[in-house]
């Protein structure tokens, strides 16, 4: 989606702004973005005191996937939305077969009587590799 211009948004990136506006003006909180098919899986923290768009409130987003597919290296990040990449893994080289590992999931859950969201990213075979809990209402934090 990223244009790869740390600048305004371009192309594509104006709907995105358009939504986080959005969400920012109806006073809509908690927002985590959920992403697939990206081919490797990663966590960032998007925020605007770090963008170069700055009318939308922080928020996650949580990379994983897809199981049985090549695996291919995170992209760079461009600042246009804020973004801190603080986790990772992928490998070096595109399209690694799923043979070589780099297949990936993500599990989300709510507990019922906090309301805390707990994000992990797992590796194939179930280990966990990043874990992140969020608080009700309060996720861009």
């Amino acid at each position: 989606m990223a244009q790869g211009d740390p600048g305004a948004p371009l192309g594509r990136e104006l709907q995105i702004a358009e939504l986080l506006r959005f969400v920012k003006h109806r006073r809509i909180t908690g927002t985590v973005w959920l992403t697939a098919d990206v081919h490797h899986t990663s966590a960032q923290h998007y925020d605007p005191s770090r963008a170069a768009f700055k009318d939308f409130e922080p928020f996650w987003e949580f990379v994983s996937g897809p199981l049985n597919a090549g695996a291919f290296p995170a992209s760079a990040l461009d600042a246009t939305f804020g973004p801190d990449r603080v986790f990772v893994k992928a490998p070096a080289r595109g399209n690694v077969s799923p043979a070589e590992g780099y297949q990936f999931f993500g599990e989300v859950d709510i507990d019922g009587d906090s309301g805390e969201l707990t994000v992990r990213l797992r590796e194939q075979d179930g280990t966990v590799l990043f874990t992140q809990v969020l608080q009700p209402g309060r996720v861009g934090q």
